[in-house]
């Protein structure tokens, strides 16, 4: 795959950091780079890996992702290129500085720098005239440029901007250097027919744009990303911007798995190709599933649990008949290829370890031995141990939040008549056992309650919910829990413009209530760690004191 070849549309992959806005999808440096590795594996041509300027912390995360992602290509990445790393900047010199900072050690860094070009933009957010839009525009663009080699400029909310502005300033973005110029509907307006039409006047209209890359970035609010991203494309756009499961801000961007096999599936009317490898579709869709906490819905394209499944009767009959009747697309395409007796009890530890690395976990020696000792475990308590029971348990033991409180001993009762009562045993980090016992409305309300006499993390359960990941009766279970923070850290509302951060946690298990237990007590842990170290030591300390 020749990125410069004009049928050729590079993916950028924006799932770290736009993605990342979604409520609750806050992910850690870890968790970052271990997503990044599975992109680059995937074969995205860009990782935008964050907002370097947000904090500290996403600064050192897209830093991290630089030098050990951006150096070197992922064992079964399809192209030979490390990809492309990128962190976004407003248009403003202290975000730029501190995104080359962040991209700097990859092979092939870019800096991302935007500014708001519509009316509403202009005067209710930047308070700025069109001049002063165009100036800033150059003035930021060329400092990017004497930087960084490869700059983006993102013209944002471009889908409600006055053309003729647009192009002007577009004009400007390429006269002072931009390689890349992207058209954002940043909120989700636009028809696909205006949307493709607005980005065939760019080329009819703006100077020089045959020698830079139009990139569009849609968002789903009318439910319309994928169609005015495929419009964009089919007017001549050659970079798209996607995000794994289609998360972002609101109703999110436009899925990566779409994009990729609309090309792929419709090559022969559309002519275009990507790098990437669609095999691996699946396995980062559960990936990112589980490591932000957000569930795919069941009749997602593409990745959703019902995407090839078939139950009425006469879509039974003809795919027994012929498979394309029903299907446009291969299961095994996307990597959704069923052998369900993958591993068994009398299966050894190198067996395992071959088997996670085909699915694209790489963990440490100590994260193998304890994945394995729980694998062994699993599988004399199953009949069968299938791919997504491993890539459960691989996922429990990748990058875990810091554990203030660790699950040591769990019973819950209940009964027909009965009250619902739940004892539990923690321990702190430091080694100090609590136990509590809870009543409740039903078992989880009084396991909880119990969690939270010990814990004492002011918060509010905002979602619960649980599916098997298996099939049987023997299924393993898999819990995800959001949790609201009622006592906000200093400084959030005013960076993030809300009062309360969400915080996710999931387990899996066969025991439901056991998974129940660790998926809450993982999002608790969360929410600890992104206190200030003096509360959550304060919290500990509390803890152990109310408790003996």
């Amino acid at each position: 795959m020749d990125p410069t070849d004009a049928n050729y549309v590079r993916i950028f992959d924006t799932t770290l950091r736009d993605g990342e806005q979604s409520p609750g999808a806050s992910m850690t440096s870890d968790e970052k780079l271990e997503v990044a590795r599975m992109l680059s594996r995937v074969g995205v041509d860009v990782i935008e890996a964050g907002f370097p300027a947000a904090s500290p912390d996403d600064l050192a995360a897209v830093k991290a992702i630089a030098e050990r992602v951006g150096n070197l290509c992922v064992e079964g990445r399809p192209s030979n290129r490390p990809p492309t790393i990128c962190g976004l900047a407003r248009a403003q010199r202290r975000d730029i500085e501190q995104a080359w900072e962040a991209v700097k050690p990859a092979k092939h860094p870019r800096i991302h720098t935007f500014l708001a070009t519509s009316p509403i933009h202009r005067e209710h957010k930047l308070r700025m005239s069109q001049a002063q839009v165009l100036e800033r525009v150059n003035e930021m663009v060329r400092f990017a440029c004497g930087l960084c080699a490869d700059v983006e400029f993102s013209a944002e909310d471009a889908g409600r901007t006055e053309e003729d502005f647009l192009h002007e300033v577009l004009d400007v973005a390429i006269a002072a250097g931009a390689k890349t110029l992207n058209i954002p509907d940043t909120v989700g307006y636009t028809m696909p027919d205006e949307f493709g039409e607005r980005i065939a006047r760019i080329y009819q209209r703006v100077k020089d744009s045959q020698n830079v890359v139009i990139s569009v970035h849609c968002h789903n609010d009318l439910g319309l990303a994928t169609a005015n991203s495929l419009a964009g494309i089919r007017a001549g756009a050659r970079q798209v911007e996607v995000a794994v499961n289609g998360i972002g801000e609101r109703a999110g961007n436009t899925s990566l798995e779409e994009i990729v096999m609309a090309l792929h599936t419709r090559r022969s009317a559309l002519e275009l190709t990507t790098g990437i490898d669609t095999t691996q579709l699946i396995r980062v869709s559960r990936l990112v599933s589980k490591t932000t906490g957000i569930v795919v819905q069941p009749n997602k394209a593409i990745v959703g649990a019902n995407a090839f499944a078939h139950e009425a009767g006469i879509h039974q009959d003809g795919m027994l008949k012929h498979e394309e009747t029903y299907e446009i697309m291969r299961p095994e395409t996307v990597g959704a290829s069923q052998s369900h007796l993958v591993l068994g009890k009398h299966s050894g530890r190198h067996a395992f370890a071959v088997r996670l690395k085909e699915l694209g976990y790489d963990l440490d020696a100590p994260q193998l031995e304890k994945a394995f000792n729980q694998f062994k475990a699993l599988a004399d308590k199953k009949k069968t141990v299938t791919d997504a029971d491993v890539e459960a348990l691989a996922s429990s033991e990748l990058h875990p939040p810091k554990e203030h409180f660790i699950l040591e001993r769990l019973q819950v009762s209940s009964a027909l008549g009965g009250i619902p009562t739940a004892t539990i045993r923690l321990l702190t980090s430091d080694g100090v056992a609590h136990t509590q016992a809870a009543t409740g409305g039903g078992p989880i309300d009084a396991l909880y309650k119990a969690i939270d006499a010990i814990v004492k993390a002011p918060s509010v359960l905002v979602e619960y919910s649980v599916h098997a990941v298996t099939e049987g009766i023997d299924a393993l279970g898999e819990v995800s829990v959001r949790i609201r923070s009622d006592n906000p850290s200093k400084g959030q509302s005013a960076q993030h413009g809300r009062q309360h951060r969400v915080f996710y946690g999931h387990g899996a298990d066969p025991d439901i209530l056991l998974a129940s237990a660790k998926a809450y007590i993982a999002a608790l842990n969360r929410l600890l760690s992104h206190r200030e170290p003096t509360r959550v030591s304060e919290t500990v300390k509390d803890s152990a004191q109310a408790r003996g």
